[in-house]
């Protein structure tokens, strides 16, 4: 499969997919996207790796489940949380961090519709990884919804981003985006 499929489904027989299936469920659909590409994997474990470095004393966690509201249930590529209960399918603590690395089929779920879910989820920080422009999009919540916290590209390459009072992630996109 290259491309998201979208197919029409109860919760419950979501609930039944296979585990081998990366399925996300919006509100009677569910969204099944294809295995990523190594290089979108090796970027996403290099920041899973800078993050838990920074911040010890939280939680980062790749692939898991995050419940945004009672019908809509992602899995976002990364998320940080200060405390989670293990045997939980889907994270009901609000993450300090979602982090998402596009993709061809993803790009357009990832940038529009998670932009305003994990918004509404109170989500703390949205970070955007986009291989394919060599950009990382930090968005932070602020009074009237997201800001930029910061812009890394080819021509600003290194920044770090405060996580509340956890401590600071120092990000070089070079390394992060590296074959």
């Amino acid at each position: 499969m290259e491309s998201l499929q979208r197919l029409r489904m109860s919760y419950e027989e979501y609930l039944e997919l296979p585990d081998d299936v990366r399925a996300e469920y919006v509100d009677g659909e569910v969204i099944v996207t294809p295995p990523a590409r190594l290089s979108h994997q090796k970027a996403e474990m290099r920041l899973g790796v800078a993050l838990s470095n920074a911040l010890p004393g939280l939680i980062v966690v790749a692939e898991a489940g995050l419940s945004t509201a009672p019908t809509r249930k992602r899995i976002p590529d990364l998320m940080v949380l200060e405390e989670a209960d293990g045997d939980q399918i889907f994270a009901e603590e609000t993450p300090l961090v979602v982090v998402e690395v596009l993709s061809p089929s993803t790009r357009n779920e990832d940038v529009f519709r998670k932009t305003v879910e994990y918004e509404r989820a109170g989500v703390g920080q949205y970070w955007i990884l986009d291989r394919d422009a060599g950009t990382l999009t930090v968005l932070t919540r602020g009074e009237d919804g997201w800001e930029v916290g910061l812009e890394l590209s080819a021509t600003t390459p290194r920044g770090e981003v405060a996580i509340g009072g956890h401590g600071t992630v120092p990000l070089d996109l070079e390394e992060l985006l590296r074959p």
